[in-house]
């Protein structure tokens, strides 16, 4: 799967501008492309939370009027999906457990921008695995849902048998016998759903099938419903395999098919019969459907759990008649004044449920406090006796975070039933917002990949992704890419830990191998005719290293390749905040005849300034440009106007992340002189790609 240098959505309590922006700016110096927004009150952090999707939240320890301690609790009781990090004045052992207890992801001192950018990295990389997970389980509910829909859903009635004994029915099947559920069928044998005559002409038909195999052969007969109704059917068999073992399935279908019937058997079988709202089934079946849309495309939604105070004292007091007319009448309620376009169901004798989606647990909590008054001042008249009746409802979210359906009706029932533990509430009547806080214990994962140990054991890779000219120029360049194995055989991204990868000797190392590694391929590369170009990624600590030089002219000599064929990159943010050593560095290799590149150019608040002191031959653009021009005609504009500028001062403007043809025209428009992505190809072990095939 392609790495995607997706855009960082980040939340910042901070109540200085100026400290918000220089964690802004470590960020994208870091390599990630970060938009911003900075807290400056709850409403504002509530706002932005129901608006938004976001990634992170930074927060700082200090005194605030809104303070880090309420953001936190705020996104918990949102049940919100967004790694927290406090922003310490210095380590406090206390204070990091208990914010981590209250969910807090963890905690760093602010000063330690080293250490803040792994454990942002960390919380990321979590949180994408999290929401791949979140599709993958949406992915296969939906493919099991299809399965189990094309058996339920089906006009025929289907069943699956072994030995002669019901181990699985569809609705059609349990309401074409006649039957409430398969645990009644379960013990059922087959030829007791036949009439005395059809039973010895199934059991050579059932022989027959087994001799020959044949999917498809067909048996006149006659079913005996279990009210002893007999129907004339046509039964078909074919091999099949239910929860991994080898039976038969079975379709009975009338010799003529009522599909007017058919259908009022489907409609009944969503509704519930006394107060025509639909069934427990249907609303599951919804529920399901709304945390999958959650998950998948985060849309927030809420259910409320509608249950009926003393409804068993209710009951005996006005019968069983009355009960039932007392809740039709409830039922009317319910109707008027649920909102538009929510499910509306009857789950049991005394309770209800009202899905919203889209929706917010705060929005449907105030109007159920409205349904509550309503209930409460009506007067319900059960042949000719005026009776109380009041509900305790319980409100449950449905976000990204969400578990599956039946756990988040647990939810909306345990905050119904929690209600009458407030005071003022011993009877019930009134609602209750279930705050995973309170019930929920949080999970602590660590890990941490052992960089010395890894190159020790050579499991470090290569790999190399082409960079074309835009203008048809038959030039040969490659980025090389360095992986790291896990131990279960996995590439890691080295964004994922070489930004700061600390300590700084590190660092230089690993930069020196992947050095070393690339000139000795490339070496052989160029034996073999090809005139191919190279760009090398350097961290900061290679620019601060004033024995680099030296080293590599050294290895250039050995490895009898001229300096032109080496293109070093190095990032926007290390060029600012090392403005000096960068412009000693960019001198020392025009010495050696290499060449410079910038990546990630335009983040910084002025770029161009950059450009002033260090003398580059390369600038490629950060990719969060290449997703905005695809999406706005100001952000093309933008780039244009940048590129247009760059070429003016002589340099070579690069685009990275083309993963489509649609953006090429744009590109093509502004001027842009190479194009790197995968589109063209991804990164791979060799230096494979036909320059002269564009």
């Amino acid at each position: 799967m392609q790495k995607k240098n997706a855009t960082v959505h980040l939340l910042i309590l901070d109540p200085s501008q100026n400290d918000a922006e220089s964690l802004i700016s470590l960020l994208r110096n870091s390599g990630k492309a970060t938009r911003a927004h900075r807290i400056t009150s709850e409403e504002d952090l509530e706002e932005a939370l129901k608006s938004g999707s976001w990634d992170l939240l930074l927060a700082r320890d200090i005194d605030q009027e809104f303070r880090a301690d309420d953001a936190l609790a705020m996104i918990r009781r949102m049940d919100k999906d967004i790694p927290f990090v406090l922003l310490t004045g210095e380590y406090d052992r206390d204070r990091t457990v208990s914010m981590m207890r209250a969910g807090a992801q963890d905690t760093v001192p602010f000063e330690y921008t080293d250490q803040l950018v792994l454990v942002v990295n960390r919380e990321l990389a979590a949180l994408d695995e999290r929401r791949r997970r979140r599709v993958l389980e949406s992915h296969l509910r939906e493919a099991e849902q299809r399965c189990q829909l094309l058996l339920e859903s089906s006009k025929d009635a289907i069943a699956y048998i072994n030995d002669g004994m019901h181990i699985y029915a569809n609705q059609s099947y349990l309401e074409f016998l006649g039957h409430e559920d398969i645990d009644e069928l379960i013990c059922i044998p087959v030829l007791d759903t036949l009439t005395p005559d059809s039973q010895d002409r199934y059991k050579e038909f059932m022989k027959s099938f087994a001799e020959s195999g044949k999917d498809g052969m067909t048996l006149t007969c006659v079913a005996r419903r279990s009210d002893d109704h007999e129907l004339n059917v046509v039964m078909s068999v074919s091999s099949a395999t239910y929860d991994g073992e080898a039976c038969t399935q079975i379709v009975l279908q009338p010799e003529h098919s009522d599909a007017e019937l058919e259908e009022k058997l489907r409609q009944i079988s969503s509704q519930d019969l006394l107060t025509g709202l639909y069934n427990r089934q249907y609303l599951m079946d919804a529920l399901g459907q709304a945390v999958a849309l959650a998950g998948k495309n985060n849309e927030s939604g809420a259910l409320a759990y509608i249950a009926l105070d003393n409804f068993m004292s209710l009951k005996g007091r006005v019968g069983i008649a009355g009960a039932d007319l007392l809740l039709g009448d409830l039922s009317n309620i319910l109707r008027e004044h649920a909102p538009e376009g929510a499910t509306l169901a009857r789950l049991s004798d005394d309770a209800f449920c009202l899905l919203c989606q889209p929706g917010d647990e705060k929005e449907l909590a105030s109007q159920c406090e409205e349904l509550c008054r309503t209930v409460e001042n009506h007067l319900f008249d059960i042949n000719g006796r005026t009776v109380p009746v009041t509900l305790s409802i319980g409100v449950a979210a449905v976000t990204e975070n969400s578990p599956k359906a039946p756990d988040v009706l647990g939810r909306a029932h345990t905050a119904s039933a929690e209600l009458k533990k407030k005071d003022g509430h011993e009877q019930g009547n009134g609602v209750l917002i279930y705050n995973p806080t309170d019930y929920e214990a949080l999970d602590d994962t660590n890990s941490a990949e052992a960089i010395q140990k890894a190159l020790d054991e050579n499991r470090f890779r290569l790999l190399f992704q082409p960079i074309i000219n835009l203008r048809g120029e038959g030039e040969e360049h490659y980025e090389a890419f360095v992986r790291m194995l896990d131990k279960d055989g996995e590439e890691v991204s080295p964004y994922d830990f070489l930004p700061p990868v600390g300590p700084s000797d590190m660092s230089i190392k690993i930069d020196r191998w992947v050095i070393l590694q690339t000139i000795k391929q490339l070496s052989s590369h160029r034996s073999r005719g090809h005139d191919t170009r190279l760009f090398l990624n350097i961290t900061a600590e290679t620019l601060e290293d004033k024995t680099f030089t030296s080293w590599l002219s050294v290895a250039l000599k050995a490895a009898r390749l001229p300096g032109d064929s080496l293109i070093f990159q190095i990032r926007e943010g290390d060029a600012n905040n090392y403005m000096k050593q960068a412009k000693d560095f960019s001198k020392a290799i025009h010495e050696l005849h290499c060449k410079l590149s910038i990546c990630q150019f335009g983040c910084a608040l002025n770029p161009f300034n950059t450009l002033k002191h260090i003398n580059v031959d390369y600038v490629k653009i950060d990719g969060s440009f290449t997703e905005e021009i695809q999406k706005s005609d100001e952000a093309k504009e933008g780039v244009k106007e940048m590129v247009k500028s760059l070429q003016s001062a002589g340099k070579l403007t690069i685009i990275p992340l083309v993963e489509n043809a649609g953006v090429l025209a744009t590109l093509w428009q502004a001027g842009v002189n190479y194009i790197q992505g995968y589109y063209l190809q991804a990164p791979v072990p060799e230096m494979n790609y036909d320059f002269g095939d564009q």
